[in-house]
């Protein structure tokens, strides 16, 4: 059923529940009544499931314009947003739009988003991961608060191999200046992001 199609069947049932509601000037029998009890509780019903029907339709049409303006992969699609900002509105950001910020899971996913950021950004750009060590110095999670499996930190400086900023930098980063590795920083700092949305 289309939008368009699901707004005109609530408008209906609402107005048939609106009607059927109406309190009538004579006494019915109560045989009546308990039907007249039956038919709203089952329009009631039909009115729930259009809006929860509706309310599906929604979120899938704001997901497919998602996928349009980003990419696909993974079974799952990726926006970039290139107006920097802290980590937490980030993160804020991404949420309300109904996805996190991404963190890769292989490889092969974060070299796809490395050259997807790439195209978007540019050559020198850092992106927000959704990963950080807020809570347990070291202990890396992503924004689900699972700890992270796979990792792409910068180990080419042997003096400070990354993550290297002790408990003043708490946020992860990918760096296209590093092809993609990982760095840690201040929270604090400016950042474009990349938003992560599941595919269901």
């Amino acid at each position: 059923m289309d939008v368009r199609g699901a707004c005109v069947m609530l408008g209906v049932l609402l107005l048939v529940n609106g009607s059927v509601q109406q309190n009538p000037t004579k006494r019915k029998p109560v045989k009546k009544e308990a039907a007249t009890d039956t038919a709203i509780a089952d329009l009631q019903s039909q009115i729930n499931n259009i809006v929860q029907e509706l309310n599906v339709l929604k979120e899938q049409q704001a997901l497919q314009t998602v996928c349009l303006k980003g990419i696909k992969a993974h079974n799952k699609c990726f926006l970039v947003d290139p107006v920097k900002k802290r980590y937490h509105s980030a993160s804020e950001d991404c949420n309300s739009m109904g996805g996190v910020l991404f963190s890769p899971l292989s490889s092969a996913e974060n070299d796809q988003l490395r050259d997807y950021i790439r195209q978007s950004l540019g050559q020198d750009e850092q992106v927000w991961l959704g990963i950080n060590d807020m809570i347990t110095e070291g202990e890396w999670m992503d924004q689900t608060g699972s700890r992270i499996t796979y990792k792409n930190w910068d180990m080419s400086n042997h003096r400070s191999p990354q993550p290297d900023g002790g408990m003043a930098q708490n946020c992860a980063v990918l760096s296209l200046a590093s092809n993609g590795k990982w760095f840690d920083e201040k929270c604090r700092e400016e950042k474009a992001s990349v938003c992560q949305f599941n595919i269901v």
